[in-house]
C-alpha cells in the first residue's frame, strides 16, 4: 500500500473499551479504517472481567447469555472463543425452595423438542413451586404476552407488574415465574420494570422459538475472552489499543479532536463514545443529541456478587436458581477459577435488583447468605468457610423503569462523525452484553454508512437448533 492509500484511509477513535467498543472497532477496522480504541481501565471487557485474588481468578459477575443473544454469540465466534464457553442442548433451570420447617420443594424449568408454546408444557405442568390455578394464569399470561406488539410506545409506559395483576398474576405466580426470570435479565422486578423491556425478553427469549431461551456461560475466566481473546483479534487488524488512557474532550470539526488526559490530541473522522453513560454524556459536545440531559434521566440499577470458598464439595450441578430466599442464583465457580486446594469448592451468588443491599458491609452480607446458603445446600452448615468476599457493580445496568425508551439515545448524533455505542442506548434490549454488541454493530453500521464503506455484520441470527 503506498503512502497516499495510508493517509486517505479513513480513521476512527473508539472511546470504551468494553462489548461496545470492542464490536465497533472490529467492525471499522475490518472496513479498512485506521482505529485507535481507548480504555481507561488496564483491561478490556467493560463490566464483563476477571481479577486475580491471590491464587484465585474471579470474575466480577456471573454474565451468562442465551441462546437467542445472537450478536453477542457472534462475537464470540469472531474472536474465536466459541470453544471458551458452554451452551445448553435445551433449556434447564433447577429452581429449589426450602421451608420454614426445613422442607425442600425441587422443581425445573427446562423445555422440550416441541413448538412454541407446547415447549415449555411439559415442565410447567409438573413444576411444583405452583399450583394448578396458577399453573394455568402463567399460560394466559404468557400467551397474553405473545400477543404485545413490540413496537407499541405505549407499553413503555406501564409497569410490568401493573400488567401480571391485570392479566390475572397472583405474587405466587410472579415470585415463581415473572420475577425468577425477569430479575435476572432486567436487574429489576416486575414493578420496577417497563412492560416494553419484560415483555421483549419474555417474547424474545421463552416464546419465540424452542431455543430462544438456551442458557450459555463461559467456562474459562472472562478475562480470556473479553480482554485476551478481543485484544489479539484487534491487534491483529491493526487497531492501536491503549489502555489506561482517558479521554477528556471531543474537540467536533471535519475531523473530530479527541484531547486526552494528558494533553494529547488525536484527529478521526469518526469518533464513537462506546463508554457508561455518565462518561459518554461527559465528553458529548453541547447539542449533541436532542434534549441531551436526558440520558441523566436513565438512572442505574446494581448488581450485588457474594463469593464463598467452602472446604468440600457442596453442589453437584452448574447452578440453581432459588425461591424464597434471599439467595436469587448459585453458580458452581470451582472449575473457572483455578481453586487449587483438594475436594473445595467455589460457589458464587448472583444478586440482581439489590438496591437495598448494594452498600451494605461485608460483615453483614455474611451474616444475610451463610445462613441461607446452609439452609439451601446440604452440608453447608457443618463445611468450613475458607473465604467470602464479595464484588459489587453499583452502576451495573441503566434503571429499566417505565418511560425509559425515550432516555436511551439512538447511535447517530447530530454531529456528523459522532457516534454513541453501549447497552444503555437504544438497542430495544435490556442492558446486557447482547445489548452492547448490537449497540456496537449500530455505531459501527452508521459510521460506514457516511463513508460508502459497508461491510455486512454477522449477527449469528438464524441459528436455531431444535
Amino acid at each position: 500500500m503506498t503512502a497516499r492509500a495510508t493517509a486517505e484511509r479513513p480513521t476512527a477513535v473508539v472511546v470504551g473499551g468494553g462489548l461496545a467498543g470492542i464490536t465497533a472497532a472490529l467492525r471499522l477496522a475490518e472496513a479498512d479504517h485506521r482505529v485507535t480504541l481507548l480504555e481507561t481501565r488496564p483491561r478490556l471487557g467493560g463490566l464483563a472481567f476477571s481479577f486475580r485474588r491471590g491464587d484465585l481468578v474471579v470474575d466480577n459477575g456471573q454474565h451468562v447469555f442465551l441462546r437467542c443473544c445472537t450478536a453477542y454469540r457472534g462475537l464470540l465466534d469472531r474472536l474465536g472463543a466459541g470453544r471458551l464457553v458452554d451452551l445448553q442442548p435445551r433449556l434447564d433451570v433447577p429452581v429449589l425452595s426450602v421451608a420454614p420447617d426445613g422442607r425442600r420443594t425441587f422443581g425445573r424449568l427446562r423445555r422440550a423438542g416441541l413448538p412454541v408454546p407446547l415447549h415449555l408444557a411439559a415442565s410447567l405442568a409438573g413444576y411444583p413451586h405452583l399450583g394448578p390455578a396458577d399453573r394455568l394464569r402463567v399460560v394466559r399470561a404468557a400467551l397474553a404476552l405473545q400477543a404485545l406488539d413490540l413496537a407499541d410506545p405505549a407499553l413503555d409506559g406501564i409497569s410490568f407488574g401493573a400488567w401480571l395483576r391485570q392479566h390475572g398474576q397472583t405474587p405466587a405466580t410472579v415470585a415463581a415465574l415473572w420475577d425468577l426470570v425477569g430479575v435476572a435479565t432486567l436487574n429489576a422486578t416486575a414493578e420496577q420494570t417497563s412492560l416494553a423491556l419484560a415483555a421483549m425478553v419474555f417474547k424474545t427469549g421463552l416464546l419465540s422459538d424452542p431455543g430462544a431461551s438456551d442458557i450459555g456461560m463461559a467456562n474459562v475466566p472472562l478475562g480470556r475472552i473479553h480482554h485476551d481473546a478481543a485484544l489479539a483479534e484487534l491487534e491483529r487488524l491493526g487497531v492501536q489499543v491503549r489502555l489506561r488512557t482517558r479521554a477528556a474532550e471531543i474537540k467536533p470539526a471535519d475531523r473530530h479532536g479527541v484531547r486526552l488526559e494528558d494533553g494529547e490530541l488525536l484527529s478521526a473522522n469518526t469518533v464513537v463514545l462506546a463508554g457508561a453513560q455518565e462518561s459518554a454524556a461527559a465528553l458529548l459536545p453541547p447539542g449533541a443529541i436532542r434534549d441531551q440531559q436526558r440520558i441523566a434521566g436513565l438512572g442505574h440499577a446494581p448488581i450485588l456478587n457474594v463469593h464463598v470458598v467452602y472446604d468440600r464439595t457442596l453442589l453437584r450441578r452448574p447452578f440453581f436458581a432459588a425461591l424464597g430466599s434471599p439467595v436469587q442464583w448459585v453458580f458452581d465457580r470451582t472449575a473457572h477459577s483455578g481453586l487449587d486446594v483438594p475436594g473445595a469448592q467455589y460457589l458464587a451468588l448472583s444478586q440482581s435488583a439489590v438496591q437495598a443491599e448494594i452498600d451494605l458491609p461485608v460483615a453483614e452480607l455474611r451474616e444475610r447468605y451463610l445462613p441461607e446458603l446452609a439452609r439451601l445446600v446440604p452440608g453447608a452448615r457443618e463445611a468450613e468457610v475458607l473465604d467470602f468476599f464479595v464484588t459489587r457493580e453499583r452502576t451495573a445496568t441503566f434503571d429499566p423503569a417505565p418511560g425509559t425508551a425515550p432516555l436511551r439515545p439512538a447511535a447517530a448524533t447530530d454531529v456528523p462523525g459522532l457516534l454513541l455505542a453501549g447497552s444503555w442506548t437504544a438497542t430495544g434490549w435490556p442492558a446486557t452484553m447482547e445489548s452492547a454488541v448490537r449497540s456496537g454493530h449500530a455505531a459501527a453500521d452508521a459510521a460506514l454508512a457516511r463513508t460508502g464503506r459497508r461491510l455486512p455484520a454477522d449477527r449469528g441470527d438464524g441459528r436455531w437448533p431444535r
